[in-house]
């Protein structure tokens, strides 16, 4: 078997049996920028539709557009077959098959023949257990109050003689008992694909000094390779290869790649290779369109390190000029907005009274383009929402100020078919001013149902 590395979490693996070779294509983000504009690849990928026209199968582990980007799905055969886990909703479901795409839904932790002799394996984060799906905001399957929210998956991949294992982003804490069952069933992990990063809006996107956000951002890198470490140690791969949260903001965005928290490729390889027994399990570093076999656990080329210096005048001369989509929109006028915010207030109190969800935190939208600022203070108990000035918001004790573009606004408004919360916030366009409240989980759930159309 062989993986390539392609980009970020893109991959493809090969197993070749007397001449017949099947490929799968995992996760593809080969091009151009994702959560509405604001994610971009560097270094860059030189993507041509064209080699991969002998795909067998696309594998894509969740929604979220750095694994399964419209962009690049939409350059590619259709009639490649796309395996996804049997999610509850079907929101990735009905995004594949709209493009175009045949989807092949898979139960969780049904090891199934491929082609040839390749077997895949896709499973829950949460290994379907409802018990562990409350604690984390994007993984679960049943839970009572939040209903369903599973997003991530990890695949095994075999060829009765070797195993390949691919956490993607699954979170450890949720994780690690499907990874304690992989390794039951599988024994000998020959190969295993870990994240390094943990991509989010903490803490460059929060009111914070330029000290704070540092010491934040420096907590945040080490747990999340700390989870990497022990993910290596549960597993014990025979290789382990470091892959996936290879992104840099670009546009206005640009100026938070400091604070994110999410180290360079090779400085999470040199972390783990100081922390994790290379006698035991050795660490594998691919650039892009490297590959290793993972018979001998050679790779075809010796890692090339990026030129930080390169990277730091490419994301100041190119990635931050670059436009963000909402900006080429006219303004909205204020009654525009305001015409939205009824239904979209609607949408939000049902989902909230369906989970019996309260909070005395008031949410507070607030634009940053036009002359007025225009200023939305909603409740998190049912007493309504209403514009408000500037000088009204700090008579609110508990509050979230959620600060952003009038156009993306609009867009977020307008609901999920134009742009979603969870992408707006994952792609840094949302700015957060926390006042006497902590994070909630519920808040951020609910939110994403704040729009007119859902």
């Amino acid at each position: 078997m062989k993986i390539t590395q392609l980009n970020s979490a893109s991959n493809l693996i090969e197993d070749s049996v007397n001449g017949s070779c099947v490929k799968i294509l995992c996760d593809p983000w080969l091009e151009g920028e994702e959560y509405l504009g604001s994610w971009a690849i560097y270094p860059s990928y030189n993507f041509k539709p064209e080699n991969f026209s002998d795909i067998d199968f696309i594998y894509i582990s969740h929604i979220h557009p750095d694994h399964s980007s419209a962009n690049t799905l939409s350059k590619l055969s259709k009639k490649i077959p796309v395996l996804i886990h049997n999610f509850p909703e079907k929101f990735l479901k009905n995004k594949i098959e709209n493009l175009g795409f045949k989807t092949i839904e898979l139960e969780h932790g049904i090891r199934i023949r491929l082609k040839n002799n390749l077997h895949v394996n896709i499973m829950a984060a949460d290994n379907c257990d409802p018990s562990i799906c409350g604690k984390i905001m994007g993984c679960g399957l049943s839970e009572v109050r939040f209903k369903t929210t599973q997003i991530d998956t990890m695949v095994v991949f075999d060829n009765e003689k070797q195993v390949i294992v691919n956490t993607n982003d699954c979170p450890f804490d949720i994780a690690k008992n499907t990874a304690y069952i992989i390794k039951s069933v599988y024994h000998k992990i020959d190969a295993l694909l870990l994240g390094y990063v943990a991509a989010s809006s903490w803490p460059h996107c929060y009111n914070l000094s330029e000290v704070e956000k540092k010491e934040e951002a420096k907590k945040k890198q080490d747990a999340k390779l700390e989870t990497a470490k022990k993910y290596i140690e549960l597993l014990q791969p025979k290789y382990y290869i470091p892959f996936a949260g290879r992104y840099t903001l670009c546009g206005k965005n640009a100026v938070l790649n400091p604070y994110r928290g999410e180290p360079e490729l090779e400085d999470a390889f040199e972390w783990l290779r100081n922390n994790v027994d290379q006698e035991k399990y050795r660490g594998v570093i691919l650039n892009n369109d490297c590959w290793i076999d993972v018979d001998t656990g050679n790779a075809n080329k010796n890692y090339v390190p990026i030129n930080k210096n390169e990277k730091k005048d490419y994301v100041s001369n190119t990635l931050s000029r670059k436009k963000l989509p909402y900006e080429n929109e006219s303004m909205p006028t204020t009654s525009e907005i305001l015409d939205l915010i009824p239904k979209a207030y609607e949408n939000f109190e049902k989902i909230r009274r369906k989970i019996g969800w309260v909070s005395d935190t008031m949410i507070i939208l607030k634009t940053t383009n036009i002359d007025d600022d225009l200023i939305i203070a909603t409740s998190c108990n049912g007493k309504g929402f209403s514009k408000i000035s500037d000088d009204d918001i700090k008579k609110y004790e508990q509050r979230m100020i959620m600060s952003l573009d009038i156009r993306l606004l609009k867009w977020l408004l307008y609901g999920p078919d134009k742009a979603h919360w969870s992408d707006a916030d994952l792609g840094s366009h949302l700015r957060y001013e926390r006042v006497g409240s902590v994070y909630k989980r519920g808040l951020f759930y609910c939110w994403n149902y704040f729009c007119a159309e859902t």
